[in-house]
């Protein structure tokens, strides 16, 4: 589960500042996620560990920070693992133990957890299926997301909000090649 490379903490931050930028909030994925980069809301947390516990201690510790600042301060977070969980199964299945952190520390109903991951892949999807677009990420990303945001959010939004999966499918499948490489080059490095 250890990367064989590795990469820098700033570069981790710029690639996926990077990834925020020009594909979640470039292509609309999530309708709500611009105003809080805006306001600078979101932050980018690199846990450079490579052991469950040591992203469970980085995990707990991100969401006692949510629970303890105000929301104009801080709106959410995106726990990065550039050195763990390369595996999309292993990260997979990290997941309920992350869901356990939060239903142990009561914060069910108050917070939840997004997944995205450079392999990722849909439960009825092929893994090269277009589709697994929507969730892909230069490196594992946990995004700890604040559920009375979403609530918040989901008032003023103008759309049928059941309806933003489906919209961002169509949004990634109707990408030409070139745009995906360009939005997604951690997806088309050859390594050797």
């Amino acid at each position: 589960m250890t990367s064989t490379h590795t990469v820098s903490l700033q570069d981790v931050e710029a690639q996926t500042t990077e990834w925020l930028e020009k594909v979640v909030i470039g292509l609309n994925l999530c309708p709500f996620a611009a105003k809080p980069q805006r306001n600078k809301q979101i932050k980018i947390e690199v846990c450079e560990g490579n052991t469950d516990e040591a992203v469970m201690e980085t995990l707990l510790t991100e969401l006692n920070l949510l629970e303890s600042s105000d929301v104009a301060d801080l709106e959410t977070t995106l726990l990065v693992t550039p050195n763990y969980f390369q595996d999309f199964d292993d990260y997979n299945q990290f997941l309920d133990v992350a869901d356990m952190i939060i239903e142990q520390f009561g914060w069910r109903g108050i917070y939840q957890i997004a997944s995205f991951h450079p392999d990722y892949c849909f439960a009825d999807a092929e893994p090269d299926d277009e589709s697994n677009l929507t969730n892909r990420s230069p490196y594992p990303v946990f995004h700890l997301i604040r559920e009375a945001s979403i609530e918040k959010a989901l008032k003023y939004y103008g759309g049928d909000a059941d309806a933003i999966p489906d919209i961002n499918i169509d949004r990634v499948c109707s990408l030409s090649n070139d745009e995906k490489k360009a939005l997604f080059p951690y997806l088309f490095r050859t390594h050797g």
